[in-house]
């Protein structure tokens, strides 16, 4: 069963936020129970952490077995495409009541949906609406 990992779980980990307690745990049963993986643009955003480097990242990555990819299918794209559209016109009826979501937010969720089998995220409510089958853990 492979597990699509959200930047928030690492960047939780890296700053030993109280969110990420036993997530350390939770990684490695899902890393035994069939693997992990990050999408580029989580790649993209883990650069984005205070004072990390392409080499602590990819460091980080390799030790911990995670799976990095950067090849996004066209479905992946289209997926993601389609969840924006619905959020924005949503975003849009509710007179900008919600908080604004960026498009990295759909890419990861509809990688997970598409290409793996779940998503590990700190922050369920921002794809259950979005993507209502995704399995979310956590």
């Amino acid at each position: 069963m492979l597990t699509a990992i959200d930047t928030n779980v690492i960047s939780a980990l890296w700053s030993q936020e109280p969110a990420s307690l036993g997530m350390k745990d939770l990684l490695f049963k899902m890393r035994r129970e069939g693997g992990l993986v990050i999408c580029a643009p989580v790649y993209a955003e883990l650069l984005a952490y205070p004072g990390a480097t392409s080499t602590f990242v990819d460091s980080f990555l390799k030790d911990t077995d995670i799976r990095l990819e950067f090849e996004l299918s066209e479905g992946v794209w289209l997926e993601a495409a389609k969840a924006f559209a619905v959020y924005a016109e949503r975003r849009r009826q509710e007179k900008a009541k919600q908080p604004k979501r960026l498009l990295v937010d759909f890419i990861v969720g509809a990688h997970a949906l598409l290409e793996t089998d779940r998503l590990l995220t700190l922050d369920r409510s921002r794809y259950q609406k979005s993507f209502s089958s995704l399995t979310l853990v956590r």
